[in-house]
């Protein structure tokens, strides 16, 4: 029986770090997150080690919970500063053919007319490469500044972010058609006008009555990539996501995800097969366990405790300066991670310190993994199995080499026993992993909710 193929992305952002403290580490480069050299180095990186897309979340506001105050944010550079990460991606593509990028925007602070000509250039631009990982906003920094008092609600930011798609469903995949750019140079005519439509859309939230700026794109649709995992959540991936990127604690509560959105898009008529899942994961490899183990300890010594206090309390909403060792330690407890659980209850009488908290989420996760080669694509093939997850999002510690030492050690092994991918299929982002051609299948809301009914 054929082994299950393991997808690959990489985790990367336009900023310093996403790992509190590694900055400082002699070996990470992420200060040159600002140079287009770095970005390019990258992309030849991932794309000889197979990696099928690079995936840039992002923010747009500042972790200001902790203390009250951005400023640990800011000394500890916990996503901050932060480039927009979409102008490095047309550089990344000039030098590769096959690597995809999935792009973090929100729907919440950007009008969808604008979305739509936005993926639908980078489309162009990287001949059918581009992702949208479909976002709505959770920090209430960001919400202030883009002139809210509060941050919505999470139904709000939902049901805003159903009509905006909506919208980027018509734009997309119903103004145009596929034949209306005829370039007939003798007649003088670019573009045929009776085969562009106004989408004529009037909702509840916006109102967009033209046709789209661009002509259809090599996907149309950009591969749509979300990463909700509570309830409301979960029925929007079920609806649109094609690639669904999870960060939870134990196989069990992926699975247990993952089975929850498989039968949610079943019942909205979707099919199994046109959804992808990729838990987090964060790898510490040596060329033996001892090697690795001694990569550890070393990163260990360069983590930032009151760094990760900023990340947990920016995705927390608890402020950890006023609540001390204790509420850590309730909130380690209540992680749902067995791990970090088993190992807290060897230790029933201690009395923590918040440093020694703080070292159970050193790098910002709890889905890491350290050991050999061997050991890495053991743990994996694992935990394929055991959720039916299809691949994994590859986080780093530092940066580039978290990912080299991946793409140097891991990737051969994974090779070796035919898990993921020796070559390049031909196509765009869509049919490379759905292979199933360029556009969305028709059981997709992207196409059923097109109500002009124009098909490409």
């Amino acid at each position: 029986m054929a082994k299950k193929r393991i997808y690959l992305n990489a985790i990367e952002k336009s900023c310093p770090t996403d790992t509190p403290g590694l900055w400082a580490h002699p070996d990470d480069e992420g200060h040159r997150y600002k140079d287009l050299s770095y970005w390019t180095e990258l992309a030849q990186l991932l794309e000889s080690g197979g990696f099928d897309a690079v995936f840039f979340p992002d923010v747009l506001g500042q972790y200001d919970v902790y203390k009250k105050s951005r400023d640990t944010c800011l000394e500890q550079a916990i996503q901050a500063p932060i480039n927009d990460p979409t102008y490095v991606i047309p550089a990344m593509a000039a030098v590769t053919k096959h690597l995809g990028f999935a792009v973090t925007c929100s729907t919440t602070y950007e009008h969808p007319y604008a979305l739509a000509r936005k993926m639908s250039t980078l489309d162009h631009l990287t001949k059918g490469r581009i992702g949208w990982n479909v976002v709505t906003s959770f920090l209430k920094s960001a919400a202030r500044n883009y002139g809210l008092e509060d941050q919505l609600t999470a139904e709000e930011r939902y049901e805003i972010g159903e009509e905006y798609l909506d919208v980027c469903y018509k734009l997309w995949e119903a103004s145009w058609e596929a034949d209306a750019v005829v370039q007939d140079r003798e007649a003088r005519i670019y573009t045929d006008p009776s085969k562009v439509h106004d989408i004529g859309h009037e909702g509840a939230r916006f109102k967009v009555p033209g046709i789209h700026l661009c002509e259809p794109s090599p996907q149309r649709t950009p591969v749509i990539y979300q990463a909700g995992a509570s309830t409301r959540g979960r029925a929007f991936a079920a609806s649109h996501a094609e690639d669904v990127f999870l960060n939870t604690p134990t196989p069990e509560a992926t699975k247990t995800i993952i089975d929850d959105i498989r039968s949610k898009a079943q019942a909205v008529g979707r099919r199994l097969e046109d959804l992808l899942f990729f838990p987090k994961l964060t790898v510490i490899v040596g060329r033996t366990e001892e090697e690795a183990q001694r990569k550890y300890q070393d990163y260990l010594k360069y983590s930032s405790t009151e760094g990760l206090l900023a990340l947990l309390g920016g995705w927390s909403g608890i402020d950890f300066a006023d609540y001390g060792p204790e509420r850590l330690l309730q909130f380690a407890k209540n992680s749902n991670n067995r791990s970090i659980i088993e190992y807290l209850n060897d230790y029933p009488d201690k009395h923590w310190t918040v440093d020694e908290l703080a070292n159970i989420y050193a790098f910002g996760t709890t889905s890491l993994t350290i050991g050999s080669p061997e050991q890495i694509v053991d743990a994996m093939e694992r935990y394929i199995e055991q959720t039916g997850a299809d691949g994994f999002n590859i986080s780093y510690i530092t940066r580039p080499g978290t990912i080299r030492d991946f793409v140097e050690l891991v990737v051969p092994e994974l090779r070796r026993r035919g898990l993921v991918q020796e070559h390049y299929s031909d196509g765009v982002l869509r049919d490379k992993l759905f292979g199933q051609g360029p556009n969305l299948p028709d059981q997709h809301p992207g196409r059923t909710r097109s109500v002009l009914g124009v098909r490409a």
